[in-house]
């Protein structure tokens, strides 16, 4: 019998309506995300990788249901959450939780750090003796000293700061935890310890991470099975060493090849050139069409479907549809 996934998005969408004169030039609809489907299993890690501007933050407060979705399903554990009603949503999200890209934006700065880790407990209830001992537990956590509970966001480093975020996030022991940038705003020495205390965490309480990133490396050290997006959509997915080690889309080998490399040999794909098409008027066919080294007049006129490309993986590319891959 297989397992019931923990997370199970199916057909996710959301539009945007934009004002005339807004950012885009004219008013109509922004496409953010585009019928976006994937599950994830508890104790795994998806990654999210694409451009900025690609949907992925988007996707992510979808699922928390932070902003409604134009059409699609989410469901946590097979129960749909789209359309909870308020006191419902309350019960689901003590199992779902965010921890944001920069954590001294997320952190109230006049709160100190053992009132922002607890407001959770205390917002669903729980008495103040085991909501001070509950503290105590998730600052050891997260590796802060006791007396780091009474000190101020300003009065730590970045670091110790997203240690908070991590902390607020796992005091109600969620099941799902969407990490949205974790790391990007920190030093490298400290991603890495962020990036060691995420895995750990995740191996003591079996949680679900997915985790958002542009960061190709960050995600290829911390994933299980990596989504790569473009202009709103998934156009490749796969276990991540599959992925890294033989890209099936065009935009996964560019993306790749772009990863700075200490060997003096030239990337085998030419880097990406070119920007984003609008998601207001999106072209016809394949949206990455008009950067790809690849393009067919076919792939202007029709959007590729999911090609399975073996071993739990597929991509939406022409090239894809005898089974077969871009890379040679």
């Amino acid at each position: 019998m297989s397992q019931r996934p923990l997370l199970k998005v199916s057909g996710l969408t959301k539009f945007f309506s934009v004002n005339a004169g807004g950012f885009s030039g004219g008013g109509g609809l922004l496409r953010a995300v585009n019928e976006v489907s994937f599950s994830l299993n508890k104790g795994r890690t998806l990654g999210l990788v694409g451009e900025s501007g690609c949907g992925k933050s988007t996707t992510g407060r979808l699922i928390l249901r932070l902003i409604p979705p134009t059409s699609g399903i989410v469901e946590l554990d097979g129960e749909d959450i789209t359309k909870a009603g308020a006191a419902r949503l309350r019960r689901l999200r003590r199992r779902m939780q965010i921890v944001f890209q920069d954590p001294l934006g997320s952190l109230h700065p006049r709160m100190t750090a053992g009132y922002t880790i607890s407001e959770p407990l205390l917002i669903h209830g729980m008495p103040a003796a085991q909501r001070r001992k509950r503290l105590a537990e998730l600052l050891e956590q997260v590796e802060l000293p006791e007396e780091a509970a009474v000190r101020y966001p300003h009065e730590f480093s970045g670091g110790q700061r997203q240690r908070v975020a991590i902390a607020r996030a796992l005091a109600l022991d969620p099941d799902l935890i969407i990490a949205d940038e974790p790391v990007s705003a920190l030093d490298a020495s400290i991603q890495s310890q962020i990036l060691m205390l995420l895995k750990q965490l995740q191996e003591d309480k079996g949680m679900a991470y997915l985790f958002i990133s542009h960061d190709l490396a960050v995600i290829r050290f911390i994933c299980h099975e990596v989504a790569v997006m473009y202009l709103g959509e998934i156009v490749e997915f796969g276990p991540v060493e599959a992925v890294y080690l033989d890209p099936r889309h065009p935009y996964t080998q560019a993306l790749l090849s772009a990863i700075p490399r200490a060997e003096p040999d030239p990337p085998v794909v030419k880097p990406l050139e070119g920007s984003l098409p609008s998601a207001v008027a999106p072209p016809d066919g394949c949206a990455f069409a008009s950067r790809c080294p690849h393009a067919m007049p076919r792939c202007y006129e029709q959007a590729p479907p999911a090609f399975d490309t073996g071993k739990d993986r597929w991509s939406r590319c022409w090239l894809n549809e005898s089974g077969n891959g871009t890379s040679e």
